[in-house]
């Protein structure tokens, strides 16, 4: 098998996934570009998290050239991503009990804003705690996640639920337990994940619904231009400068 096959065999497996999620997720995402657009119509604010590399999805609509300027991170100190030495410690802090709720009520978010937690798993007390608490305090919870998981594996934290279990809007990523789509004779351990891309995929589809919504209501999207184009940075200084109240990346 040569190496060319096995890019050609995974791009077929991402988009096999795509168009999967593209399928069995419209509803999903609807819902969850609705929530969007009704939490920035009334003058909500919207997060988004995720923990190792689900971080990834969630820092993918922050601070972005065509994405809404009002999207902001809720970061863990530590957990975000995989800039932290040792790497595992992001995996560690997502098992710490009572970690989230310190995070959620130590930032700005409040009731009537829209948290989105993308989590594969969704098994971790982290993601959990994150989601359970939001709501008991009155924010919106979106979850992106894979169901298979809560199908597949048993809960890795006290309250014995998932990430799914806390959330008004759950959007099905459908990556396999493992988050693997090749093997390779002579090659023991399956490789080649696909999560990111999917995940990424789904947050997107999320802003550009919201988007469209806003538009139909009269309201105009506080959308960012690239830097990179002539007028984008200008452009953009006004926009931050009208939605000010909702921007905590500044």
């Amino acid at each position: 098998m040569s190496e060319q096959s096995l890019a050609d065999e995974f791009f077929d497996a991402a988009t096999t996934l795509l168009t999967e999620v593209r399928t069995t997720q419209a509803e999903a995402i609807s819902a969850a570009g609705r929530l969007l657009a009704d939490t920035l119509a009334s003058s909500g604010r919207a997060f988004a998290y995720g923990a190792g590399h689900s971080a990834l999805p969630a820092q993918d609509v922050v601070y972005r050239a065509g994405g809404l300027a009002v999207l902001n991170l809720l970061p863990v100190p530590g957990a975000v991503g995989v800039d932290v030495q040792p790497a595992h410690l992001g995996s560690a802090l997502e098992r710490v009990a009572g970690l989230a709720g310190t995070v959620l009520e130590a930032s700005p978010a409040r009731s009537g804003d829209l948290l989105v937690i993308v989590s594969l798993s969704g098994r971790n007390i982290l993601p959990v705690e994150m989601a359970s608490r939001a709501r008991e305090l009155g924010l919106t919870v979106v979850g992106v996640t894979s169901l298979a998981y809560a199908e597949e594996t048993q809960p890795s934290n006290a309250t014995g639920t998932f990430l799914k279990d806390h959330c008004d809007v759950v959007l099905d990523n459908r990556i396999p337990v493992g988050d693997t789509t090749l093997r390779h004779q002579g090659v023991d351990v399956p490789f080649a994940p696909a999560s990111t891309v999917v995940a990424s995929a789904l947050m997107q589809a999320v802003v550009a619904t919201a988007v469209g919504l806003l538009a139909e209501r009269g309201i105009e999207p506080p959308l960012l231009r690239s830097g990179n184009v002539d007028g984008g940075l200008a452009a953009n200084e006004r926009v931050f400068a009208e939605n000010a109240q909702r921007i905590f990346y500044r």
